[in-house]
């Protein structure tokens, strides 16, 4: 059910949204440094700003929220000022898209998953996470290269 919020409201509610740091990728860098993975976090100094990057091993991990990243499954378009919206959704997913070509193109292993996947199966999600770094770090290691872009 809809519920009408107020222009005041809403503009305290958009305020408080963070691009970095948020809960779940709080969780999902606390249980890779439980699993004993060392990276950095929302590092500036590399493209696109990844959410979990590991640099000795070429790794990079966004987690993308359905609202931002306009997930077809679960991505929403509000009803105010929808050609900003539509405008600020299609630019999101160019950007995507560009980031991901860009990591491809310098051979480093680049890994993103949705926030649904997250909160449908946190733990089976994150092995999958842990698959991926293992898999980069082994091959790496071996002088092998790297893994193509994907998503989780």
């Amino acid at each position: 059910m809809y519920t009408q919020i107020s222009d005041e409201k809403r503009k305290k509610i958009m305020g408080s949204i963070h691009g970095k740091g948020t809960k779940l990728e709080n969780r999902v860098s606390e249980e890779l440094w439980r699993r004993g993975f060392r990276f950095r976090k929302n590092v500036r100094s590399l493209y696109g700003t990844p959410d979990i990057a590991i640099k000795k091993y070429k790794v990079v991990i966004f987690i993308d929220s359905c609202f931002w990243h306009a997930c077809e499954i679960h991505g929403t378009l509000p009803n105010k000022n929808q050609p900003f919206w539509i405008n600020k959704f299609n630019r999101n997913k160019e950007h995507d898209i560009e980031v991901t070509d860009y990591y491809k193109r310098k051979r480093w292993n680049i890994y993103r998953v949705w926030e649904h996947d997250l909160k449908r199966d946190f733990y089976g999600t994150v092995d999958k996470i842990e698959d991926f770094i293992l898999e980069a770090k082994s091959m790496e290691l071996k002088g092998l290269g790297n893994l193509r872009g994907i998503r989780g």
